[in-house]
């Protein structure tokens, strides 16, 4: 019973609890909680007076005769208790349902079991012991909060509401919500409040040396300030506040009383010092609440073995069981240069009838992921990926997502494949199949080798390691067949992209960089790449099965299919991208998914292309996220995806780093079995427990996208931390105001992709000024906004004004906080575009720095990656000991390539 557990946290420690979580999340052992305090016939209220041990021995009898009487009294249930009063209270009461104490539950229930009687009497003499130390420690129970009267009284006076406590199963530990009870149809069920649970972590800064020592005797309670802004101070208790004064440190709050401005806690760890990257990467996952613990023993016992000594190999049952395609099909991989995890790969072929064939072909995860095993459990709380500025942290163990799960070349591999047969002039979809397959990737290319193939550049065969060795006859007759499948494929894919354009399909593009590796697997280089046919070819193949495997599952499960919804977004969000381009006399029409997009690429000027990018850069922001969902939680009305422009779509195709994959892979085969009429074996979640599920993923997904988001500002701010911004060239540059504002603007920042404010007017009360040379000052004067525009006007010097999308001269530098985050700071020192001396054009050329591979590759708004379905994949050295992939310190590579900038070669201001 939740009941018994929340007992056992409460009474029994921390060690106790978590072996009985363990054994909860056993699914050998066929635990299973049941929340009797949610249930509306098994909740009973706490009475006055009554103490927590008597309520919580009532609550679990009555929750066990309901369970009895909900079985159809078919089913005798035990309650196995040590209060001899509850025994001979209960004993009796109710047939069928039976009280006893542990021993007799022994003596009847295990007879055979040696010893039985002494691990009984060992563990009533260990919780004697235990009740006789917190009576020692405690004395007492603790208070009601406030009185049952006095609840009853401020509710029906308005002071108080009254409410309903939902709680999430995925984050029980972390919040709940507080919704409307009782109250009219227009605020029934409203969200009034969220609870955040008292054993939440947040990561503080201690005062410092001098706060502490100006508390004199009452130093032993200090006010920490959470890394958090919007956390309250927290006071805890403790003597060596001067020896954390320079750490990041957990604290956990306990409590927080009525009468007190900030709440009360306890320290639990330290993460590292101020400034230092790990502690700092530490403090970006606990705020996150991003568990990046070992994998187990236990998780690690259930994965296959693959080793020199027991090569893994096809098992002749599965043979039977999949279709072989290892020697009828030309099955390839495109992906990044360097990449091992390999979760995807094509096929095209023609068929006897003349036809053509189009195959993509997913990484088998859930073969080796049972569904409630130890490894599929930790996914699940995991839910993603975690991709971090320098570094990712493995939904799976490296043994699949590197290794048995990845599609690699030469090597036999299990996969989910779904097939179309098109007709082979028009590409019409005549019929599909769907299954579990075998297939053997005939070759590992890389986007730049797929490309060059495609243009016909033959002299790229020397990079694929698969044509060496070759004799000639051989090397021309597969050059021809290679050749032939990436043409065949481009077309294809460029006649489904036709398809979804002529539907409004939005294209919000964003700067791709390849990430080139050592030996070692360290990253090595940065090398920027133009946007290349191939990664849309593969795009498109991509989205394509998303969509089918998404009305098939649909139409098999109506009510408990994992799809993905783009809601469309709010007119009101456009507004300032239709002001912003009216200002360069560009009309965008908002009305729709369609007029949005073709008023986008009508929206380019010639003079300047960093334009069209922000304006791509405000209709992403405008956006709204999208969701996974239950099917049967909202109308079929409401599946479409707005930025895909597609009817239904879900995640099928990464299954190695996204939970929510390995769901709609378990779907796909139960409506394949559906299909054929046999038994389905998977565990499908119903409606309710998918909706949940969904919310959880929803949930971690975002929780990824802010610590991506955390890491990549903490990198720009440690990369310009060091550099004097008076002295060093590099904290220069030439910036783009996209947005004005009351008191400044927003700038944009190409050479770095940082966004920011810049002030006209400072703390003081002074404007900005620049003379006849264009160099700024501050001076008295006054600031007048406009809709496209604002005017700095100094007293007894010349105004000067700045329009959007002008070309400003910024300084950057790094606003310290010690107890929070640090931030990039922008002042604008000339509003004159910034030029470059012929000088610092050569040693910049166009390579991208890290700040804006991030902010490009991995943008916070996750439509303009579906669009793309582009994966970056760095891949990193092996940690071993926590089975975590980890590369080499970013900002130690940033210091390598310093004098690597973003150049534009196609802009005439020399960004």
């Amino acid at each position: 019973m939740q009941t018994a557990c929340q007992a056992v946290q409460h009474q029994r420690g921390r060690r106790q609890y978590n072996k009985l979580r363990n054994l909860l999340k056993d699914a050998r052992h066929d635990c299973i909680l049941f929340a009797n305090e949610f249930q509306q016939h098994c909740y009973l209220p706490r009475e006055g007076g009554e103490p927590m041990e008597k309520w919580q021995t009532r609550s679990i009898y009555n929750a066990a005769v309901w369970y009895y009487h909900h079985c159809q009294d078919r089913m005798p249930v035990v309650m196995v208790t040590e209060d001899e009063e509850a025994i001979q209270q209960y004993g009796s009461e109710t047939e069928g349902v039976f009280v006893i104490s542990f021993k007799n539950y022994l003596d009847n229930f295990w007879p055979d079991l040696k010893a039985a009687h002494e691990l009984c009497d060992s563990i009533l003499q260990s919780r004697r012991e235990k009740e006789s130390e917190n009576q020692e420690s405690h004395g007492k129970e603790y208070p009601e909060h406030l009185p049952a009267e006095v609840l009853e009284a401020g509710v029906k006076s308005g002071c108080y509401v009254q409410g309903i406590l939902n709680v999430n199963k995925h984050r029980a530990q972390i919040e709940a919500f507080v919704r409307l009870q009782g109250a009219s149809c227009k605020d029934s069920g409203r969200v009034v409040g969220i609870l955040q649970k008292n054993w939440r972590d947040y990561v503080v800064t201690f005062p410092s040396k001098e706060e502490v020592q100006s508390q004199g005797k009452n130093a032993q309670k200090v006010l920490v300030t959470p890394w958090d802004y919007r956390i309250p101070k927290i006071r805890i208790s403790t003597q060596q506040a001067g020896a954390l004064q320079d750490f990041r440190v957990v604290v956990r709050i306990d409590s927080w009383e009525s009468t007190s401005v900030y709440p009360n806690g306890h320290f639990v760890r330290v993460l590292g010092r101020i400034g230092d990257l790990e502690g700092e990467i530490a403090t970006i996952l606990v705020e996150n609440s991003i568990s990046v613990v070992p994998f187990s023993e236990a998780q690690m016992c259930e994965m296959p073995v693959n080793s020199p000594e027991k090569p893994w190999k096809v098992s002749p049952e599965e043979e039977k069981r999949r279709k072989d395609l290892r020697k009828t099909h030309l099955v390839f991989s495109i992906d990044p240069k360097g990449c091992e995890d390999v979760d995807d790969a094509l096929s095209v072929r023609t068929l006897h009838n003349g036809n053509l064939e189009l195959g993509v072909h997913i990484a088998d995860v859930t073969h080796f992921v049972a569904p409630n095993s130890y490894i599929d459990v930790e996914a699940r709380t995991r839910a993603t990926t975690y991709y971090l500025a320098d570094r990712r942290y493995d939904m799976l163990p490296p043994v699949l997502s590197a290794d048995l799960c990845s599609l690699l070349g030469g090597v036999d591999r299990y996969a989910v494949s779904v097939m179309w047969e098109l007709n082979k002039t028009s590409y019409e979809i005549k019929q599909v199949w769907y299954g579990r397959t075998i297939i053997r990737s005939a070759y590992k290319l890389f986007y730049e080798a797929a490309q060059e193939l495609l243009d016909g550049n033959f002299s790229i065969l020397d990079e694929i390691p698969e044509f060496k060795d070759l004799d000639e006859k051989s090397r021309q007759a597969r050059l021809e067949e290679l050749v032939w499948a990436i043409g065949k494929l481009t077309n294809i894919a460029r006649h489904i992209r036709a398809q979804r354009d002529g539907c409004g399909a939005l294209e919000l593009e964003g700067v791709e960089v390849r990430v080139e590796l050592d030996e070692r697997k360290n990253i090595h280089d940065l090398i920027p790449r133009q946007p290349l046919e191939v990664h849309e070819t593969v795009a498109e193949c991509m989205i394509l099965a998303n969509h089918w495997v998404a009305k098939k599952i649909w139409e098999s499960f109506p009510h408990q299919a994992l799809l993905r919804q783009h809601p469309p977004p709010h007119q009101e969000f456009f507004a300032e991208l239709r002001e912003c381009a009216k200002a360069k006399g560009f009309d965008i029409d908002t009305r729709s998914n369609k007029t949005l997009a073709d008023s986008l690429d009508k929206a380019d000027d010639p003079n300047d292309p960093i334009v069209n990018k922000l304006l791509r850069s405000m209709a992403t922001q405008a956006m709204s996220n999208a969701l996974y969902f239950s099917t049967g939680s909202c109308a079929e009305e409401d599946f479409h995806h707005y930025g895909l422009a597609l009817d239904k779509y879900t995640h099928f195709t990464s299954p190695i780093r996204r939970y929510s994959d390995m769901i709609v892979h378990r779907l796909l085969m139960a409506a394949i079995s559906k299909d054929r009429k046999e038994e389905i074996k998977e565990n499908l979640l119903s409606n309710k427990d998918l909706e949940e599920l969904c919310r959880h993923i929803n949930n971690r997904n975002r929780a990824a996208q802010h610590s991506q988001k955390q890491s990549t500002e903490l990198f720009q701010c440690m990369y310009f931390k060091d550099k004097d911004p008076d002295t060093e060239a590099r904290c220069i540059a030439d910036g783009v105001i996209y947005s004005i504002r009351t008191n400044g603007v927003l700038v944009f920042i190409p050479r770095f992709g940082i966004k920011g404010a810049a002030y006209l007017k400072n703390k003081d009360g002074l404007v900005i000024s620049c003379g006849l040379d264009s160099r700024s000052e501050w001076k008295p004067g006054s600031l007048q906004r406009c809709q496209n525009k604002i005017t700095s006007t100094p007293t007894g010097g010349d105004p000067v004004t700045f329009h959007l999308f002008d070309h400003v001269t910024v300084r950057i530098s790094v606003q310290a906080l010690r107890c929070h985050s640090d931030t990039i700071r922008l002042e604008i020192i000339s509003n004159k575009p910034y030029k470059m001396s012929s000088t610092e054009l050569c040693r910049q050329s166009s390579l991208l720095l890290k700040s804006e591979l991030v902010k490009e590759v991995t943008r916070s708004v996750e439509e303009a990656q579906l669009a793309q379905e582009i994966k970056g994949k760095v891949i990193e050295e092996e940690y071993q000991e926590y089975c975590q992939s980890k590369g080499g310190s970013l900002y130690t590579l940033l210091e390598k390539i310093r004098d690597l900038a973003l150049l534009d070669v196609s802009n005439n201001y020399g960004i």
